[in-house]
């Protein structure tokens, strides 16, 4: 069954249904680089931590031991969240989108998820025709990575 296919089907299923969790991650469309765009989201509150890249080798890492590992797109290595830093990301949950084209990972987050030290990535705010930062950072990068 081709990749769209299989996500069309599984847009009529009743709650409850399930399907091989081999087969759907045989399915998902990775892009022309071997990845999928993954969200982290705080579990608890609904925070949106970060946005990064997975293959599948970090995919089945995650499911596998429960710490995020992500693939880092500059190093093209894997990325264990938190390896350097010691702010790791556990994860509670993981989601696929209704198209098997990006992942939502709800984690418990140890402390700041971005590599400037603030909770998360996502601190520019539009605001009219500024961007403004909007998050202190919480913990000096240096001190987090030893720079």
């Amino acid at each position: 069954m081709s990749g769209s296919r299989f996500w069309q089907q599984l847009e009529g299923g009743e709650v409850g249904e399930s399907v091989p969790l081999e087969q759907a991650l045989s399915e998902i469309p990775w892009n022309a680089d071997g990845l999928i765009p993954a969200i982290a989201q705080q579990y608890d509150t609904g925070e949106v931590l970060m946005l990064a890249w997975m293959n599948r080798e970090a995919l089945n890492e995650t499911l596998e031991k429960g710490r995020v590992c992500y693939w880092s797109r500059s190093r093209q290595q894997l990325w264990r969240k938190g390896e350097s830093s010691g702010q790791v990301q556990r994860l509670r949950e993981a989601r696929l989108d209704c198209d098997g084209d990006t992942l939502l990972l709800l984690v418990d987050q140890t402390g700041p998820a971005c590599h400037t030290g603030r909770r998360g990535c996502f601190y520019n705010l539009v605001q009219g025709d500024r961007l403004v930062v909007d998050k202190p950072v919480l913990i000096d990068p240096a001190s987090l990575y030893g720079k």
